[in-house]
């Protein structure tokens, strides 16, 4: 009975904990000049994909496909997160040129304070770079966190399909 209680208090806990507000914050966009402030979104589920510093292959295909595939869901905004420089987003964002149909922003987290405040790992070893982990967060309706997912390497990102049964 006493394993079942601290087992009961435990997912109670971790509810609790998913389940608080997040503060409020501001992204800039680097590659169209909006901003993304948690505070204004209306009612919507808010993605929040915190892509590798540096040259990554995978954040460009992970990005592409979130984009490609969320257009099914208007209910959720993709906030995808760098936290490189404008010069490094910008030269990064190149890699989807050759897709006409591509204007999504992609917000600039300087320095990584965002993902610090998040609590995303930053002891992954990347392209000689000491860098945070790859993350996606779920905010509700709410703004409150209700899902998070770190990957473990810079390949390991939650698939699309296993994302869409969240909002469904």
């Amino acid at each position: 009975m006493k394993t079942f209680k601290l087992l009961l208090f435990s997912i109670l806990f971790s509810t609790i904990v998913n389940a608080q507000k997040i503060k409020d914050f501001t992204l800039n966009s680097i590659t169209d000049h909006s901003t993304f402030t948690l505070s204004k979104t209306k009612g919507d589920f808010i993605a929040l994909h915190f892509l590798l510093k540096t040259e990554c292959p995978y954040c460009i295909m992970h990005t592409y496909d979130y984009i490609e595939k969320s257009k099914a869901f208007p209910n959720v905004q993709q906030i995808f997160i760098k936290p490189d420089t404008e010069k490094e987003i910008k030269e990064w964002a190149l890699n989807f040129e050759e897709n006409s149909d591509f204007n999504f922003p992609i917000y600039q987290d300087k320095d990584a304070e965002l993902a610090k405040e998040f609590n995303i790992p930053d002891d992954y070893f990347f392209h000689g770079q000491n860098v945070h982990f790859p993350a996606l967060v779920l905010l509700n309706k709410k703004g409150e966190e209700v899902f998070r997912y770190i990957g473990k390497n810079n390949s390991d990102r939650y698939p699309f399909e296993k994302f869409k049964t969240l909002i469904n």
